[in-house]
């Protein structure tokens, strides 16, 4: 079987969830690493359920389970950033076991934007200004490299999200763009210049755009991002070399190396990154999360570093694709509540 076919709807009766879910990402591709990973948590969250006298059906599992869970590791004495870690495994499992319709609901989606509110991270994450991640940038000399820095610091988007864009996602108001592209960008963009649309309805083995998804977006609902002038004039540079896509559905970033001209992968993305930090001195093998730079690690830059110069915490929360109340008046006012905002405030990383 092919790893990108899924095996098809869980059931929600299973004896075991946990070993199902743990099949099926190995089967996607994910690495031992990760599925042993997962099974760590996902065993010890179903331990914690069992002797604190919680419901022995994972679908049965409420909010207040996960907060206690939570609460649970932070008196057992675990580091921010491991909770932070196991917190986004137990999200995954229950995003991925409601989007194939195994499980009615996923209790983690408010836990996770409070963790989000409480800052995203370790306290002892690595701090990085907005001057010196402008010089990281700034050193990276490939043009698709520095274009995924730049999408990821610019927006928050997460890495499966950046590869599962197509051209068609993307709008860029630049001359150098007018011929290039042979089809207009997707409705949702196609009368906001600078803009780019992130779905949030593909799931791993979705077909889109012809093409079937080895990763899947894990926002809420569909967000329009503006594009600013320092990510345009990265994505221009990138689509001046960009190979010509082995797709028909036109990926937007795809692999100048071996596997020239296929859509980038999220693999591929932390390899970008990887190399990247490791030149700078931001990346050691060994290291957690508080030290490493990593994809996820723009997810928490952009967040505090626009949180600090925008007085309207949902307009980041509309951006990142966390789920809120208030985002259908953000989506249906989006030139007012988010794109000028946004241009007004987004950092720079040259003057």
């Amino acid at each position: 079987m092919d790893a990108t076919e899924p095996i098809g709807d869980l059931d929600a009766n299973a004896e075991d969830p946990i070993a199902t879910f743990l099949e099926e990402i190995s089967l996607y591709g994910r690495s031992q690493k990760t599925i042993a990973d997962y099974e760590t948590t996902l065993r010890q969250f179903e331990r914690f359920l069992r002797g604190d006298g919680g419901p022995t059906d994972l679908d049965d599992v409420a909010r207040r389970d996960c907060l206690s869970w939570i609460q649970h590791l932070r008196d057992e004495g675990y580091a921010p950033g491991s909770i932070r870690t196991k917190a986004v495994h137990l999200n995954r499992f229950y995003s991925h076991m409601a989007q194939v319709g195994a499980f009615d609901a996923n209790p983690m989606v408010v836990v996770m934007e409070q963790l989000s509110e409480r800052g995203d991270a370790s306290p002892t994450r690595r701090d990085v200004s907005i001057e010196q991640m402008g010089a990281f940038v700034a050193e990276i000399d490939h043009p698709l490299r520095q274009a995924i820095v730049t999408m990821l610091s610019k927006t928050g988007i997460r890495a499966g999200e950046l590869c599962n864009l197509d051209l068609r996602d993307v709008n860029l108001e630049h001359e150098a763009i007018i011929d290039y592209r042979d089809t207009p960008p997707r409705a949702a963009v196609r009368d906001h210049p600078d803009s780019f649309f992130v779905a949030s309805d593909i799931a791993v083995g979705s077909v889109v755009n012809g093409e079937q998804r080895a990763e899947g977006n894990k926002r809420h609902r569909d967000t329009r991002i503006p594009i600013d002038e320092e990510l345009q004039e990265a994505l221009v540079r990138w689509l001046a070399i960009r190979p010509d896509p082995a797709s028909d559905a036109d990926p937007l970033f795809v692999s100048t190396s071996r596997k020239c001209g296929q859509r980038l992968t999220v693999d591929m993305v932390h390899s970008h990154v990887r190399e990247a930090a490791e030149q700078r001195g931001w990346y050691a093998e060994g290291a957690g999360p508080e030290e490493n730079v990593t994809p996820h690690y723009f997810r928490h830059f952009f967040t505090t570093r626009l949180r600090g110069r925008v007085d309207d915490a949902y307009l980041v929360q509309y951006i990142r694709g966390d789920v809120g109340d208030v985002m259908d008046r953000y989506t249906h006012d989006w030139e007012e509540l988010v794109e000028k905002p946004y241009r007004s405030h987004i950092f720079r990383f040259s003057e």
